[in-house]
């Protein structure tokens, strides 16, 4: 069979298959796996883990790793027919708290206007779609009878939170195997070569108890000052050089009648480059607030650091853009804001492609959608990749 068949046969095959795919993508979503839901995660991993046995047999290999306070991480290996390893890399933890599905509204049977389809639910988007596709890609490449490479799955649940428990299994697998595939979502059908970092900040204001009434006086206020804090780092931003900086999360005081003893932001950042980083480092240090009684510290995490399209996967982009083509479509590749695992892999030196996953929009957005007329071809995509990478990437 020649090339062009045999991507061909593959879409026709993904065509043919697509509501099964949409079925499971379904069934992930309507188990809710918000990240700080312990019980929740474990169920949907358990079910992930199900599905995926139930559509490639069980894994050669498995390994489930604890997560303690986060979502625990699985690892499942199917040996190939072909001396190249891949990995499949995805999260089941969404931005989702149990019981979000219960008020979500599915959009309109007509879709966007122009008759397409939509599905909504929370995770769709980022990423369930991304996970069903990528069990489904190995599954077609298999019964597409051409060699497939050795393929391990990871499914990590505390992605969203930052990867605390799971980067090192990540980084582990990575340098393992010959190139990693992220199956987050699309930005709008393109793949994501170039992320930036980021960064999760936690501020504390520590201040002065008193009576809000009968002694305002003696007191210090952290709320006033965390106020202070929040401004001052929000005019650290420089969008122009793409860093951003968001204050997402704040609390603090024990009563209204109580001048605030106490008081927490958490802050999330986004650079490009490690000169942002150390700029946002130090402005973030001269910052003052205006009462000297109240202590302000501050916990930097930077978690993820700033991806580019390194000289190990430019070969790879170009080797996905080669079977795009076979398969009768051209594939772009675009820089984003947001961060994922990707960003541990490039930062190795590592090939990884991003965006793998789902065609939709509105990540981390009330009605994140996805369009399931894109199922097919992003299956086909992958399991297009996957068997041209049977053979180790050359590059």
């Amino acid at each position: 069979m020649t090339t062009s068949h045999a991507a061909a046969a593959l879409t026709a095959r993904a065509q043919e298959v697509s509501s099964e795919i949409v079925t499971d993508i379904l069934a992930l979503v309507h188990h809710e796996t918000g990240s700080y839901d312990l019980s929740g995660l474990a169920a949907g991993l358990d079910l992930l883990r199900e599905l995926t046995v139930h559509r490639l047999g069980r894994p050669d290999h498995e390994h489930r790793y604890p997560g303690g306070e986060c979502g625990d991480t699985l690892t499942l290996t199917y040996t190939g027919t072909g001396p190249g390893h891949v990995a499949l890399v995805g999260h089941y933890d969404t931005v989702w708290p149990t019981g979000t599905l219960a008020g979500w509204e599915q959009p309109e049977p007509e879709g966007d206007g122009d008759g397409r389809e939509k599905l909504s639910g929370p995770g769709i988007f980022d990423m369930k779609t991304g996970l069903a596709q990528g069990i489904w890609a190995l599954k077609l490449a298999r019964e597409s009878g051409a060699p497939v490479p050795t393929v391990t799955f990871l499914f990590n649940g505390d992605e969203e939170i930052g990867s605390l428990s799971s980067r090192p299994v990540i980084e582990e697998v990575a340098q393992k195997v010959d190139v990693t595939l992220v199956l987050e979502p699309t930005a709008h059908g393109a793949v994501k070569t170039a992320r930036k970092g980021s960064g999760i900040f936690q501020v504390t204001a520590t201040g002065i108890e008193a009576h809000a009434g009968l002694a305002p006086q003696d007191g210090a206020s952290a709320i006033t000052a965390l106020s202070e804090f929040v401004l001052a780092a929000a005019a650290v931003a420089a969008p122009e050089k793409g860093t951003t900086i968001n204050t997402g999360l704040i609390k603090g005081g024990s009563a209204t009648n109580v001048v605030a003893g106490k008081a927490t932001a958490g802050i999330d950042i986004r650079v490009t480059s490690q000169a942002e980083q150390d700029r946002v480092d130090a402005e973030f240090d001269a910052i003052e607030v205006s009462d000297p009684r109240v202590g302000i510290e501050i916990v930097r995490d930077w978690n993820r650091p700033p991806m580019t399209l390194n000289a190990a996967s430019a070969p790879l982009l170009d080797l996905a853009r080669e079977v795009a083509r076979e398969q009768g479509r051209e594939l772009s590749d675009t820089a984003v804001g947001g961060a994922s695992d990707a960003n541990f892999v490039a930062a190795l030196g590592l090939p990884v492609l991003c965006g793998m996953g789902a065609v939709g929009d509105g990540a981390h957005a009330q009605g994140e959608f996805i369009y399931p007329d894109t199922v097919p071809a992003q299956t086909a995509l992958v399991a297009g990749l996957l068997g041209r990478l049977a053979q180790p990437l050359r590059g």
